[in-house]
Parts: C-alpha cells; structure tokens; sequence
C-alpha cells in the first residue's frame, strides 16, 4: 500500500471514530424545558402545596411560592446572562463558574453540586415509593427502592436520548394530572370559603403546636431547585446559548403559573383542618384520582431520571479537569457519546444511600449545596457587570439589581431553611477550594481572575490617592534593584529576599546595552520567579541603555509616577572604585526623589556569616536624650534590622557611643525607644569614645547597620567593613519610615 493510501485510511478511520463517538444534540424543548419543567413540578406540588396554603392561607401561600419563584428566577436570569457571553461546555453550572471564576471555585462547588444531584436521585425514589406504596401498601419499600433505581439506571446507561423520550410519556402523564384537578371547577368542588392568611398551626408530625412563616417557605422551597436540570446537559444542547435561557425561563414561568393556580384550587376544594393533616388532598378531591397518582409517580420518576442524567455530566466535566486524582477515568466517554464510566459511580453512590434506607437527616444539606451553586451564578454575573471588562457582552442582558438580589436571596435562604447545614455546606465549599487551591490545576480556558484583581487594583488605587500620602503604619520594603549582571544579582539574593519578606516588593531593573542579551533576560526571569517561590511579589525590566547611571536614573524617576512604586533604592558597593561616580550620582537622585536607600558593602571573607547577629549603630542624642516621633536617620535603619531580625531569626544589638557622663541616660534612651519601637528581645548596648576607636572593639556581628552620611566617602564606608570584620548596610531614610508608628 502506498504512503498516500496509509494517509487516506488513517485520515477516513480519525473521522470514524468522531463520528462514532459524536454525542446526540438536543434541542430546547427536549433538553431544557421538558426536564426542567418535570423536576419543578414535584413531590411537593402534589403532596405538600395542601400542607402550604392551610397553614399560610392563600395570600401567605402565594407570597411563599412567589419569593421562592423570585430567587430562582434571579438565578436563572443571571445564567441565561452569562451562557450568552461564553462557550459554555459540559458541566452546566460547574462550567459556568470555573471559567469565570478559575477551576478552584468552579471545583469547589462542582464536587458538592455533584454529590447533591446524586443524594437527590435517592430521594426521588423515597418520593416515588411513597406514592407507590399508597397504591401497593402490601409491597415491600426496599424492593420497590431497588426495582426504581435499576430502572433508572439502565435507562441512564443507555441513553439520555431514550431518557428524553421517555420524559414525553411523563409529560404527557403529568398534564393530564392537571387536567383532572382543573376539570373539577365545573364539578362544583370548589365550594369552601378562602382563608386569606393563615394562623400556621403546624403538622401532624408536631401535634399542630405551630410553625413560622420561614419554616413553611423552607419546606415549599426545594420544589424550585430544579432549575439546572437542563443546564446539566449544556455539552449536548445543539445551541447552549439560546435553549437554557429560552427553555429554563419558560419552564419556571409556567411551574409558576401552576403553582399558584394550584394553591387558589386547593383554598377552595378543602376545608383548612383538611389541608394541614391530610397530604393526599389534591389526589382525594381530583376528578380522577389515578391520574393525579400517576403525576405523582411520574413527577419523582422524572425528576429522579433527570437527575440520573445530569449529574454524570458533572461529574464527567470535573474529570476532564482533573479535578479529582484519577478524574480521567471518569472523563471518557463510550461510543455513543455517553459518561458510561460516570454513570457505573454514580449509580455505585445511589445504591449505597438506598441501602441506608433514612436519607432525612442530611435533606437539607443537598439543597444548601444547590443553594451555593445559585449564589455563585448570581455572584459571578454580578462580578462581571461590576468590572465593566469589554470581553463582558452577553447578548441576554439583565438589570445589575438581579445578581445582587439573586446572591442575597440565595444567602438568606439558606440560613433561613437551616443555618447549621448551612455553614456546613460552606465549610464543605471553602475545604474543598483549599485542598484544589494546593493541587495547582492547569487551566484549559482562560478567566476572569486576573481582570478581577486588576479591577480591585485599580479601585484600590483611586481611594489611595484621595487618601494623605503619608502612612507611616502601611509602610513596607518595596525595592528597587538595578543589575548590571545576574552574577551580581545571584551574590545579594538571599539578603534582598530577608529585607522584603513578606509583604514588600522587588522590582529588578536590569541594564543593557545590547539589545539581543536573551541570556541576560532569561536570567532575571528566572530571578523574578525564584522570588515568587519565595513569596515575594516580584517584576523585571531591562532598559536598553549603554550607561548605567542615566537608565538607573530614568528608570527611577519613571517609576515615581506608578501606584506600586519602589521606596528604597538598593545599591551594591563593589570593592573597587570604577563606579563611584555612578553610585555618588544615584545616591543623590534617591534623596531628591525621596527614596530610600540602602548601599550593601559586601565582606568578600566572611559574606553575611551566620546570619546570627546585627548590629545597629545610632548617634547618641544628648545632651537631652528625648524620644520624640522624630528619631532623625534612625527609622530605616531600625525597620530593617527588625525585618532581618525576624526572617533571620537573629539576635539584635542597637549600639551607641557617648561619654563616660552619659552612659545612664543612654542606657535609659535605648530601653526607651526599643519598648517604644515594640521590638522585643533586642539587646541595647552602650559604648564610651569615638566611633572610630569604637568600631574595632565592638561586639562582633554577622551585619552592621549605620546611617549614611549626607555626602558619603565611599572609601570610609570601604573601611567600615574591614574594621567590623563583617558585611555593612548604610541605610539613608526617605522621611516616610517611622519605627515608632
């Protein structure tokens, strides 16, 4: 076979296979309306709705039904918003929120959405063998369980196409249902007086010893949860962006209507003593009792298969992720498109909750679980429109109140329903964040983080530049470092680090005059990034520029116009004296510009020693020896060796020389001003002479900090070190530093 013939057999099976493992498209009404619409008209439409308005009355009841309808319907605006503005993919609201809000959000509430569908398809079949065993009562529950569930299953395990025919039947079932209660206005069943609000009595599980407003609507609530049953299925929708909006907000327009013209027919088939006692008033007074038994029956079939449906497709999402260790496995799909790996879990998960036969005590924690995922659709909408971010153009626009009052309901609703489960759920949430937050995923799509940031950034800068500029206590080390080599650069890491960790800043300004140096590039890159392991907030630039002064100097006074300006310029004094006129020069322009600064004499023996021990070195202040917020070119100096103090975990010594007369009320000033300072543990230490005569006698230390003169003999700063027999910092203070803040 030739090599042309290979081509054309591989090319015609990779088409193959695609189209072998093309997934089935589905419409809005078939994969949006119908499911959503089947799992909104519940177990609680027709066995709980009586219970509502006998203890609420018709006005109470129908002032429950509306703000439940409001919450969700602010939620499902707020995702029909967003799924115009990106390419939703499969995982519905789990796709929603990680590619606005990163994979860690998105996961943090995909894992529970997932877990909450799936304990949900459980309680639909408790639902279903309820009415079953209203009909059958001699038939044993866990068979009926069992028999449901494999139904279910293999309906799931086939297709979610035959799952969709089959909700036809189901709608069809579900109609006529509402029909046989609707036909009974021309049987004159609808003859008792309407109790316009309720006194909520309670139910018969409490011996009718009362209930509150909030209890009722907490039961009435979960029958409106259903509104992402056809979101779930966003990866095999043909036109995701068009059919969840059109068919989830149709669905819940129409449950609505229902609902309250329910509540207004059931005010007036029975008496209010009836409607809180008996939970089977609307299959007692129908015109045709099988058939509201078969809405019934069908409504919890139905739900419970569009969950068996759906929450594979989470769970399939967050496997291809990876989420989860070993998520692939569940991100593979079978021939004809289905989550078969998927399924085989969540049916293993729905088998062993049925076997636990009692899945009340953690009901509510499945719809705080939905609840959070409502609140973060509303939440991440609500961030969009805040930013203002030109990539923002849903072609489905929504007024900016509906997010807001969609979060809000959100949030309140489930304290409201129940505040234990609720900072449970939580809990559960910010856990689950933390641990994705620590496994690093890789993003496949981008998202909103970084114009987020940038947005707060930028709102956080306009409120600091109405504020004084001066803020002593906000004070932290942002430096500015000029290169003229990575090897120099290598050489002072480990000391630039201390003096900016944690909070401060590094801002490498490299010096070029070649224009094609990548190696020089690369290396402060890769500098920029050893400070970002370090957790340090770090950024490069190189200044194409054969003088070294006159790019140090523009790139300075450039930067004095940037909100994260650099406060301190960090210089190294080389042993020689080729560039003291430079160093003199920047020195100089630091002062005018009122930086900072801090010039490193390096000892070539000893280098930095141990790490151990420093040594701050202060004028004496007689003859009055008064603390005042004013310590003159003390505070950098002080705020330095305190940050090295810490990160080194070293010892620290403030030294000051004085005549033999002075030593008490020295002793005094530098007890004062380290109590003063809060800077425990630091030693002061008085000396009697000169500095010069001192320096050599002084306790030893791995780094000596002294105030750099106003005009600096570089060559006397050079023989500083020698006379220390240890690594010197000159440290010169912008005015802005206060120690004593």
């Amino acid at each position: 076979m030739s090599n042309q013939q290979e081509e054309g057999s591989t090319l015609q099976q990779k088409v193959d296979e695609r189209e072998s493992t093309e997934q089935q498209k589905y419409g809005t009404f078939g994969g949006v309306f119908v499911p959503t619409l089947l799992t909104i008209l519940g177990v609680i439409l027709f066995l709980r709705q009586g219970w509502v308005i006998g203890n609420a009355g018709l006005l109470g009841g129908w002032m429950i039904i509306t703000l439940a309808f409001v919450i969700v319907s602010f939620t499902a605006l707020s995702m029909s918003c967003i799924t115009t503005n990106i390419r939703i993919e499969a995982g519905g609201a789990y796709s929603i929120i990680s590619q606005s809000l990163g994979l860690e959000v998105g996961g943090s509430v995909g894992v529970p959405l997932y877990l909450a569908q799936t304990f949900a398809i459980t309680m639909y079949i408790f639902g279903f063998r309820e009415g079953w065993l209203y009909i059958f009562p001699d038939h044993y529950a866990i068979v009926v369980d069992i028999a449901v569930f494999a139904v279910l299953f293999l309906v799931a395990f086939l297709s979610a196409k035959l799952a969709f025919r089959i909700q036809y039947i189901i709608l069809a079932v579900i109609v006529g249902a509402l029909i046989s209660v609707g036909a009974t206005v021309f049987t004159g069943a609808m003859e008792h007086s309407i109790q316009w609000w309720g006194s909520y009595p309670g139910a018969a599980e409490n011996d009718f010893q009362g209930v509150s407003f909030w209890v009722v609507f907490a039961v009435l609530f979960p029958a409106a949860t259903g509104i992402m049953a056809g979101a779930n299925m966003s990866g095999e929708l043909k036109n995701p962006k068009k059919s969840i909006p059109l068919g989830t907000l149709s669905a819940i327009a129409i449950s609505y209507v229902i609902y309250m013209a329910s509540g207004y027919w059931m005010a007036r088939v029975a008496p209010v003593d009836e409607l809180v006692s008996n939970y089977n008033v609307m299959i007692d007074y129908a015109l045709w009792a099988p058939a509201v038994l078969g809405g019934l029956l069908g409504a919890t079939f139905s739900s419970a298969l569009a969950s068996i449906v759906g929450a594979p497709r989470i769970l399939q999402a967050l496997g291809e992720h990876k989420i989860f260790p070993g998520g692939d496995m569940f991100a593979k799909l079978a021939e004809n498109g289905e989550p078969r790996n998927a399924i085989l879990l969540t049916g293993g998960l729905v088998l062993a909750t049925l076997l636990l036969r009692d899945l009340n005590t953690i009901a509510p924690l499945i719809t705080m679980f939905f609840l959070i995922t409502y609140m973060m659709i509303n939440m991440v909408v609500f961030i969009e429109q805040r930013m203002d971010m030109i990539s923002f153009r849903p072609t489905f626009r929504i007024p900016k109140f509906v997010p807001l009052l969609g979060t809000v309901g959100c949030l309140f609703t489930m304290f409201i329903i129940n505040s234990t489960f609720g900072l449970v759920a939580l809990g559960f949430v910010l856990v689950t964040y933390l641990y994705l937050s620590n496994r690093r995923l890789k993003v496949p799509y981008g998202d909103m983080r970084s114009g987020l940031f940038v947005s707060l950034a930028e709102w956080a800068a306009k409120r600091v530049s109405s504020l004084p500029e001066e803020n002593e206590r906000a004070w932290k080390a942002n430096l500015l470092v000029p290169v003229r080599s990575s090897r120099e650069l290598r050489g002072n890491f480990s000391l630039i680090r201390n003096l900016t960790y944690p909070k401060g800043s590094v801002k490498l300004v490299g010096i070029s005059d070649d224009k094609n140096n990548s190696d020089f590039r690369d290396s402060l890159m890769d500098f920029e990034m050893s400070f970002s392991r370090e957790n340090i907030y770090s950024r490069w630039s190189v200044i194409d520029s054969g003088n070294f002064k006159e790019g140090v100097l523009n790139s300075l006074q450039t930067l004095q116009g940037t909100f994260f300006r650099p406060n301190i310029l960090f210089l190294r004094l080389p042993a020689h004296k080729q560039y003291d006129e430079e160093i003199l020069s920047l020195i100089n322009q630091a002062r005018l510009n009122n930086m900072g600064i801090q010039l490193y004499v390096e000892d070539t023996i000893a280098q930095l020693g141990r790490s151990e021990t420093i040594n701050v070195w202060i004028h004496e202040q007689g003859p009055d020896w008064d603390l005042s917020m004013e310590l003159g070119n003390m505070d950098l100096a002080l705020l330095t060796a305190y940050k090295l103090k810490v990160n080194w975990g070293a010892q620290m010594r403030v030294i000051t020389i004085v005549d033999e007369p002075q030593v008490e009320e020295a002793y005094r000033y530098l007890e004062n001003l380290l109590d003063v300072a809060r800077i425990p543990d630091a030693t002061p230490h008085v000396e009697i002479g000169t500095f010069q005569g001192i320096m050599e006698d002084a306790p030893q230390a791995d780094l000596n900090l002294m105030g750099l003169p106003e005009k600096p003999d570089l060559d006397d700063l050079r023989s500083y070190v020698e006379k220390t027999q240890s690594a010197c910092v000159f440290v010169a203070d912008s005015g802005k530093e206060n120690i004593l803040a």
